[in-house]
Formats: C-alpha cells, sequence, structure tokens
C-alpha cells in the first residue's frame, strides 16, 4: 500500500504529465506521443482505486483544462490515436500489439481526461477544447477541427464494430464503449433530462448515423457472448526485459515509473475476482446500449437507436425489412434469449429483457413462442421472492415484465402445464412439484403482502393484481398451497378492511364534540382496500366462471374460509361480484352436508370434483373478461433516464465519478 501511495502521490510531479498539461503546444508528429503512450498497466476496475488515481491526477486535469485551450494539447492526443486506429484492423488481423497497445494507451488517456472535462463544464465549452486552430504553419488543423469531437465519436463506433474481438483487442474494445459511455455522461451533472445535447446530435445525425445498426447489434451480441477478460499478459503490451526495439527504440525504462499506478486493482483484489466471474465487455456494452436507447428524441429525428432496438428480426425470419426503418437488422434470437435467462440476476438484463418485450414485437412473439418459458420466468420470479434484498427498480421491471407476459393467453394456458420440481429458493414451504402457474401466483401474492406491510405501493399493488387478473380465467389445476395463499390474501385484506373502518368509526366520534381538528384521511385509506378486496373477488370469480372444474383445490379453500365472504354479501360495492362466489359456496356446502359429517380430505375433494360437472353453469353470471394491458406512463424518460444513469454509475466498469458531482438522482446515504 505504501508504494502505491508513493506511486499516486508522484504522478502530479511526472514529466511526461507535466508536459502533456504545460503552457507549450505538442505537434501531433512530436517523438513525445511514443514516449507518453509506452507503459503497461492493468486498468484498474474498482472506485476505491479509481478514486485514488483521480485525486492524485487532478491538479493535472486542472492544469490541461485551463491551458489547453491556448495549447491544443488536447486535440493533438486525440489526433494521434485517431492515426494510430487506423491500422487497427490489420494490426489484429496480423498479430501486431505495437498499435493496438499504443492506441489503447492513448485512449485510456483521452477517457481520463473526457471524464473530468466532462464533470467541470458545459458540452459548450467542452466544444471549445476540440476547435483550438493552431495560428500558423502548414500543419494547422483548419476547419477540419471543428468537428474533431464527431470524428472521435465515429472512430470509437467504428473501432466497437469493425476490429475483430480477439485477446489482444479485448482491452481496447472495452475502452471504446467506456469511453462513449464518458462522453455520454454529461446527463449525471444535470437535474433536469438532457433534451438538447451536441453529444447526443453527433450520435443520432451525420457521420454516426448510418453505423446505427451495426453498433446496437455489436452491443447485443457483446452480451450475448459474455467474453472474459483474457489471462493477464494476453491484451497488454508487455514490456520486454531486455529493452528491445518494440518501444520504437525508446529506452525500456519509460515503461517504467510512469502509471506504475495503473497496476492498482489488479490481481488479488476483490475486484478483480469478481471480474474473473463475468465478462467487463459484456456488461459495459449492456450499460452503453441501455443510455443510447434513452437517449430523447429530438424534434426532427426520433431515437434511430431506439428504432434499431424496436425493429431487429431473427436471423430466421427471412420476410422483407420495412423501408421506413432503415436502422433494422437480424441477430440469432436463440443465443439472445438465452443469455437474457443467464444474466436476470442484474438490473441491467432485466430492465433490456423489458425494453425488448415491450418494444420489439418480433421478439415478443419469438419469447412466447418458446417451449422452455420457465428458463425467463423462473429468474423473474426469484427477483420477486427476494424483494427485500433488490431495488424498487428492479422489483418494477420484474413485475411489468410478467405483465406484459400475462397478456397473452398462450402463456397463460402454458405456464400451468410445465411442471417444477423442487423449488430450492423457495423458502416459506418445501415445493417438490408444483406448476409454474402455481408458482407464479404464489410469488406475486408474496409480493402483495410484502407491499402491503412494508411498502405501501399502489403502483405495486395495481401491477401485481392485474397480472394475477390477466391469468385468472386460464387458471389449471392449481396448487393446493397457491390456492390456500390466494383465499388467505383476501383475509388479510379483509381484516385491513375492518381495521380501518373502525378507526374510521372512532376517529368520527372523537371528532363530533370539535369542529377545529381535521378529520384523518380514513376514506382515502378505505377507497384503495376495498378496491383491492374488489379486484380479488373479481380474480376468484373469473377463476369459477371459466374454469371451475380445473380448479378443486380453490373450491376447497374458498369452502373452508367460506365465513370470510359474509360481510361482503350485502356490501354495495361487492354485491354483484359475490352472486357467483355466494352461489358456489351453497352449492358445494349443500352437497357436503349431505355426504355426512367427518369428511376426509380427499372425500372432500371427490365431492368437489363430482359437483363441479353437476353445476348449473348457467346460473353463473357472466362478467366481461379480465384483462390489463401495460402502458408506459407519460414521459417514461422522467423514469428510466435517472434509472439507467444510476446503474451506470454502480455498475460500470472502471468507472468512477465524485458522488457529489451526481444532480441526476440523490445518491443512498452511507
Amino acid at each position: 500500500m505504501g508504494a502505491n501511495s508513493s506511486s499516486i502521490s508522484e504522478l502530479p510531479e511526472n514529466e511526461y504529465l507535466q508536459k502533456l498539461s504545460g503552457s507549450e503546444p505538442i505537434s501531433e508528429n512530436d517523438p513525445f506521443w511514443n514516449q507518453l503512450l509506452s507503459f503497461s498497466f492493468t486498468t484498474p476496475t474498482n472506485s476505491a482505486d479509481l478514486k485514488l488515481l483521480e485525486e492524485a491526477t487532478i491538479s493535472v486535469c486542472k492544469s490541461l483544462v485551463e491551458k489547453n485551450p491556448r495549447t491544443g494539447n488536447l486535440g493533438s492526443l486525440i489526433k494521434v490515436f485517431l492515426s494510430r486506429t487506423k491500422e487497427l484492423k490489420i494490426s489484429a488481423e496480423c498479430q501486431n500489439h505495437l498499435f493496438i497497445w499504443q492506441a489503447h494507451n492513448a485512449l485510456f488517456i483521452i477517457c481520463c481526461l473526457l471524464k473530468v472535462f466532462i464533470s467541470r463544464m458545459s458540452e459548450e465549452e467542452l466544444q471549445l477544447h476540440f476547435t483550438y486552430e493552431e495560428k500558423a504553419g502548414p500543419s494547422s488543423y483548419g476547419a477540419e477541427c471543428e468537428d474533431l469531437i464527431e470524428e472521435l465519436l465515429c472512430c470509437l463506433i467504428q473501432l466497437i464494430v469493425e476490429i475483430p474481438l480477439l485477446d489482444i483487442t479485448y482491452s481496447i474494445s472495452l475502452e471504446a464503449v467506456t469511453t462513449l459511455i464518458v462522453f455520454l455522461s454529461c446527463q449525471l451533472f444535470h437535474k433536469e433530462i438532457l433534451r438538447e445535447s451536441i453529444i447526443h446530435r453527433y450520435l443520432m445525425h451525420g457521420r454516426c448515423l448510418p453505423y446505427t445498426s451495426r453498433l446496437v447489434k455489436t452491443l447485443l451480441y457483446n452480451f450475448i457472448r459474455q467474453e472474459r477478460s483474457p489471462p493477464p499478459g494476453a491484451h497488454v503490451f508487455q514490456q520486454q526485459t531486455d529493452g528491445g526495439g518494440l518501444l520504437y527504440g525508446i529506452a525500456s525504462g519509460v515503461a517504467t515509473g510512469l502509471w506504475t499506478v495503473f497496476t492498482l486493482g489488479g490481481v488479488g483484489s476483490k475486484a478483480s475476482a469478481q471480474l474473473e466471474q463475468c465478462s467487463p465487455l459484456a456488461s459495459q456494452s449492456l450499460l452503453l446500449l441501455l443510455v443510447l436507447a434513452n437517449l430523447t428524441d429530438t424534434p426532427d429525428t426520433p431515437n434511430p437507436y431506439r428504432q434499431a432496438i424496436m425493429s431487429f428480426k431473427n436471423t430466421q425470419d427471412n420476410t422483407a425489412f420495412s423501408s421506413s426503418n432503415p436502422h433494422a437488422f437480424q441477430i440469432n434470437f436463440n443465443s439472445l434469449y438465452t443469455a437474457l435467462c443467464d444474466q436476470q440476476k442484474s438490473d441491467q438484463a432485466t430492465l433490456l429483457l423489458y425494453m425488448l418485450l415491450h418494444q420489439n414485437s418480433n421478439m415478443r412473439t419469438y419469447v412466447l413462442a418458446r417451449t422452455d418459458i420457465e428458463n425467463l420466468v423462473l429468474p423473474i420470479l426469484e427477483i420477486l421472492y427476494h424483494v427485500e434484498e433488490r431495488n424498487s427498480h428492479h422489483v418494477y421491471m420484474a413485475l411489468i415484465i410478467l405483465l406484459i407476459l400475462t397478456e397473452d393467453d398462450g402463456f397463460n394456458r402454458s405456464i400451468h402445464e410445465v411442471i417444477l420440481k423442487n423449488i430450492t429458493w423457495y423458502a416459506e414451504r418445501v415445493l417438490t412439484e408444483i406448476s409454474l402457474g402455481s408458482l407464479l401466483i404464489l410469488v406475486v401474492i408474496r409480493t402483495i403482502q410484502y407491499n402491503m406491510t412494508r411498502t405501501r405501493d399502489k403502483y405495486l399493488h395495481t401491477n401485481c393484481l392485474a397480472a394475477l387478473a390477466n391469468m385468472s380465467a386460464q387458471f389449471r389445476s392449481l396448487h393446493q398451497y397457491a390456492a390456500q395463499r390466494i383465499i388467505s390474501l383476501f383475509s388479510l385484506l379483509s381484516k385491513k378492511h375492518n381495521k380501518v373502518l373502525e378507526q374510521a368509526t372512532q376517529s368520527l366520534r372523537g371528532s363530533l364534540g370539535s369542529n377545529d381538528s381535521p378529520l384523518p384521511d380514513y376514506a382515502q385509506d378505505l377507497n384503495v382496500i376495498e378496491e383491492v378486496i374488489r379486484m380479488m373477488l373479481e380474480i376468484i370469480n373469473s377463476c369459477l366462471t371459466n374454469s371451475l372444474h380445473h380448479n378443486p383445490n380453490l373450491v376447497y379453500a374458498l369452502l373452508y374460509k367460506r365465513d370470510l365472504f359474509e360481510q361482503f354479501r350485502t356490501h354495495p360495492s361487492f354485491q354483484d361480484i359475490m352472486q357467483n362466489i355466494d352461489l358456489v359456496i351453497s352449492f358445494f356446502s349443500s352437497r357436503l352436508e349431505q355426504a355426512g359429517a367427518e369428511l376426509s380430505v380427499e372425500r372432500v375433494l371427490e365431492i368437489i370434483k363430482q359437483g363441479a360437472v353437476a353445476l348449473p353453469k348457467d346460473r353463473l353470471r357472466k362478467f366481461p373478461e379480465l384483462k390489463f394491458k401495460y402502458v408506459e406512463e407519460e414521459q417514461p424518460e422522467e423514469f428510466f433516464i435517472p434509472y439507467v444513469w444510476s446503474l451506470v454509475y454502480n455498475s460500470a466498469v472502471a468507472l468512477y465519478w465524485n458522488p457529489r458531482d451526481i444532480q441526476l438522482f440523490t445518491m443512498d446515504s452511507g
């Protein structure tokens, strides 16, 4: 630690950094760049190391911010990088480490500098740092320099989509994705959603636009492949012990003693151990994809990245592309489906799944036609089951995914045909064998009960109940425990209703003698509870009227707790819906009484099954089919953009921002 600290403390005095941030312009042809870019390191991966690095180099960055408008050294560095990238594709094919190594180092420095620049200045000021024009000399940038930002952005996109992903190119591909995220990070430093942005304009128009579909496709494939980082030494240019010619003849000491700090967070650190278990490139690519997909539309141009996500098709789909969308492409749906099933533990993979199901009809149709839908649904249910450990946004996304899936009758039928064995993560009860449909009901009901006792979020209630309502007409062979939980939830609601009613009555009595004290708003609480009770009664009624003969366990649970429903029989809010439930309870109660006392569970179920055939269906009143459809709220960007950037802030590899600078969302305390 001491050595690391001393290395960090020496960075501000480093001669190469001092020259870069000094008062003298450095030509892009100066040998200095070879010296600056000839270093070897393991990029830091955890925020603690990155914080130390940023604090140590802040004086260098401040100096560059101050002097760059006069020296143009940032522009020179970018031009050096652009010149190095021209040979990258050939270098990768020929296994030429040198060009890749120096281009990576140049991009790493650019990314570090950009991150500080963007956090400290407006986009207009940033643009000035890119538009330096030398006052004299034939090598002046001239007018083309005004588009240096666009040239760099375009170069980064080309690098991502065109350079083959090999061990030696992994790091520079990751750095290119990271730099694009940094370019877009200006949103972090604004409370309001950015609707006009110079960087957005460059990415959605001009030279970057033709690469839209290829960029989205490459980022998706990076996510699908989950390529792990190559082992140390496979992608980092290692200094030769003999000081040999790969350093352009520069003394071998250049690479040592300079930037040695970047070995912080290397082998053996906690962050590295975690990264070995995942793919930094896949994770970073997914974050960039989510950021791009959530850029706001401009008045004259809809977001092309969102258009690409909405319209891509399966590689096996031979139908013609619509001429109205130039950004459509094809991708292997089977590979994408498998990756989505495997990665649902992360917020960002759940958010991607939501976007695809909600916005891409091709993908939604494909998912609903899968015969192994349990591979996707089980991870979603596990998110909801561990609601206490998840952030509320992740829970919302998982729940909305279920709601979208339950809009399809085929899904609602098929989930009761999938039989699962030993669900180990479900702790309330041993489930040795249960249908996917019954498990889904159990988890959604548990989520409602958790919400009633903890968060009391009406939005969560509404979506849970909507999913159950969509499924209710297709309930089949409900597991006895699922049937019990449906009635138990109703029991809980009934008790809550009585309690609020009692509080309202007492409060009303207490306030009769005083006209000054305002009444607590029990009426509103009562209204919400009665809405939920009404919905639960409609769900039970829907099952009874559409599939009673398929669900003896629900009828059994209903009869066992028949007293619960007494108080609602004459209630004006529930009278109509109670008619069918009351009829079913009366019909089966009568048959059980005729069968005698002391009946076993098996005998009761047998009588219910026989009675289900004899029940006169025409006596059951018909109600409109329960169908709810998910609709995004107006201005969804107000929710999604802060959410996506909070994921970037918390999950991005090798990126650290000072929490005090963040304006877009409130930081968690502690």
